[in-house]
């Protein structure tokens, strides 16, 4: 049972602008392919400077699109970070093609440059960039290594809406970009996601494939929801490829719309949590803390912390119990991709990516999301230096 004084890992920030609007669209009587959808895909588009939005079930099937879209297959390789939630490799693992790892930086966490050049090969097919934790930092190298050698950047944003690098959106350093709204993210939807690019082409196929793959251009008649029995032309029952259910629900983008017009003040709140962490933090012998370069502008998704490189994986483990024993919300973030057992099964073996395997060994993401107070701040602090001093007497 959950204790009534705990602080969660995360907790949605809804308000009665969401209410309204979620009621309203399960009052007009549409619930699916209809205006608030549009109206969803217009407002990500235009906060990131991009022309075409398309709203689909989740980030997983936004990633998993835009594989497809660019004829990604069997035989190809696509290279990406070890170091992120599993959905950016897997969808690799969805088209037949090949996830190539290349180690991370230690003070950003996101692919090395240098890595991600000396990764490519005559197989290479794509760079599917992550930012993580919502850090954008390299991304505009990134995006030059991507057109040097002429190949598709596919942008994981999922964790980044919001954020900035030289002044340049998340979402606008690939060929396409896919944003995400589970509900510890940014924004949320319930669930959901939304790939935002300028091809117009490419948001054709894209919108095709999240609709069982009918015609491109194809459209739901505006008077009522389509039925089985088809449009007077047949469309709804015409397929032209191998499509999928990936679309988003009005009610869901309805809450998208509410909580996007919420955005620059959610944000906010996430930077000043962030803030009083680093004030709190800040100095801790036993503790790295996120980094922020200077040209970044964060838009933080979690807070995540590191122990000392002298602490092992299980004193960290031992540590996150600590913290959930006493009611405060913890975990470790992320494990390493390649190590988990479907990517084992692959051939990949501790020590291939030993920076980002250092890292993920360390990790402990805290307590985050908009109206913690100073109070639970204090409360999560003391309580992480309390779990570290017992953890360093046990070690003798």
């Amino acid at each position: 049972m959950t204790s009534p004084n705990e602080i969660p890992l995360s907790r949605p920030d809804i308000t009665a602008l969401e209410e309204e609007l979620v009621l309203r669209t399960l009052r007009s009587g549409r619930l699916s392919i209809g205006p608030v959808v549009e109206q969803f895909e217009a407002a990500v588009a235009a906060r990131v400077g991009c022309h075409h939005g398309i709203a689909v079930n989740s980030g997983t099937s936004g990633l998993h699109m835009c594989m497809l879209g660019l004829g990604i297959g069997p035989g190809d390789e696509v290279i990406t970070t070890p170091f992120s939630f599993i959905a950016s490799a897997n969808c690799i693992l969805m088209t037949g093609a090949t996830p190539v790892f290349v180690d991370i930086c230690p003070r950003t966490l996101n692919m090395d440059p240098a890595k991600v050049e000396a990764a490519i090969g005559k197989r290479t097919k794509a760079i599917l960039a992550v930012e993580t934790f919502g850090n954008p930092a390299y991304f505009d190298q990134y995006t030059a290594i991507a057109a040097r050698h002429e190949l598709p950047m596919i942008e994981d944003c999922c964790e980044a809406l919001g954020a900035t690098l030289k002044g340049r959106p998340a979402g606008h350093f690939g060929r396409c970009g896919v944003f995400g709204f589970y509900p510890n993210k940014q924004i949320t939807t319930g669930e959901g996601g939304l790939i935002v690019t300028d091809d117009a082409r490419f948001a054709d196929m894209c919108r095709s494939l999240r609709n069982q793959g009918r015609p491109l251009g194809w459209s739901a008649p505006k008077a009522a929801e389509p039925t089985h029995g088809g449009t007077a032309t047949g469309s709804w029952l015409r397929h032209e490829r191998l499509g999928y259910n990936y679309r988003m629900s009005e009610i869901n983008a309805a809450l998208g719309v509410a909580q996007m017009r919420r955005l620059d003040e959610m944000i906010a709140k996430r930077q000043r949590v962030s803030r009083w962490y680093m004030e709190r933090l800040g100095g801790h012998k036993d503790l790295v803390l996120p980094t922020v370069e200077d040209d970044v502008n964060m838009s933080w998704f979690v807070y995540v912390v590191r122990l000392a490189p002298s602490y092992t994986s299980d004193e960290r483990d031992r540590i996150i119990r600590g913290l959930r024993a006493h009611d405060i919300g913890a975990s470790d973030y992320f494990p390493c991709i390649h190590l988990q057992t479907h990517f084992r099964e692959l051939g990949f073996r501790p020590g291939m990516f030993p920076i980002a395997e250092s890292v993920s060994n360390r990790t402990i993401a805290l307590p985050f999301f908009n109206d913690m107070t100073q109070k639970d701040i204090d409360i999560v602090v003391g309580t992480l230096e309390l779990m570290i001093s017992r953890e360093n007497l046990g070690r003798g």
